[in-house]
């Protein structure tokens, strides 16, 4: 298969991904750029948070649209996480690949932990009194995580946001799009002397389609269980973190 349709094909799996779940979007484009595309593991990061930026910021302009961001817990989250993520995504880049690709293997089974746990969290107000100080560190904890493997992190920012700020689900899923669209703009940022060896040939269709993936996963979202989309992801994260792990263990 030629590398553009890699490219597209894996972008839509990203964007769907974002636009139904709010988050593990960033943690299937590594591994795809990586091992499909033969990207080197900084530049796949590099990349990977271009992608998110354009689309998440997409993402997230739909969600607003139909009333599900709540504007200031996301900025508390955000502002929070700024200052690690553009931290993080500077000091990645002198990281050894075989411990990068470990860590990442971690990262991916966290995500697919959390989405295979069952049934996601109701509809409903979740009861817990917002932490400033809680939802500081959260927000500070998941912007080191963006810059430094280059994912946006919606997968720990959905339940932060739940439990720590009390927000609903669906609010949750659209304002972690806002966490995850200013975490991952700082890391590119910090990143931006690396953005010259990317091959734009490819980064270009695969954030093109991940852009429409988006909003198909917004629609997908409306008509599928929520639980149902989370365990497909949970399964194709575990299988994708195996692989990184195997890998990391022969170098």
């Amino acid at each position: 298969m030629s590398a553009l349709l890699l490219a597209l094909a894996a972008g839509a799996a990203v964007g769907l991904a974002l636009g139904a779940l709010g988050g593990g979007g960033g943690v299937l484009a590594v591994p795809a750029l990586i091992y499909l595309l033969g990207f080197r593991p900084v530049d796949a990061a590099t990349a990977s948070l271009l992608i998110v930026v354009v689309t998440s910021a997409t993402a997230l302009y739909g969600h607003a649209r139909d009333g599900r961001v709540r504007w200031a817990a996301g900025a508390l989250f955000a502002v929070a996480g700024v200052g690690p993520a553009a931290l993080a995504g500077a000091l990645a880049d002198g990281v050894p690949r075989r411990a990068l690709t470990a860590a990442f293997a971690a990262v991916a089974v966290l995500a697919a932990l959390r989405m295979l746990r069952g049934k996601p969290q109701a509809d409903e107000d979740a009861g817990a009194p917002v932490r400033p100080v809680r939802a500081a560190a959260a927000g500070a904890a998941l912007g080191g995580v963006t810059g430094f493997l280059g994912v946006g992190g919606g997968f720990l920012a959905v339940p932060a946001l739940v439990g720590v700020v009390g927000l609903r689900m669906r609010a949750a899923v659209g304002t972690s799009l806002l966490v995850i669209t200013v975490n991952a703009l700082a890391a590119l940022t910090a990143r931006s002397g690396a953005a010259t060896a990317l091959d734009w040939a490819v980064v270009a269709p695969f954030t093109g389609a991940a852009v429409l993936g988006a909003w198909d996963g917004r629609r997908l979202a409306a008509r599928v269980r929520p639980e149902t989309l989370s365990r497909v992801f949970g399964w194709l994260l575990l299988a994708v973190a195996a692989f990184m792990a195997a890998d990391a263990a022969r170098r």
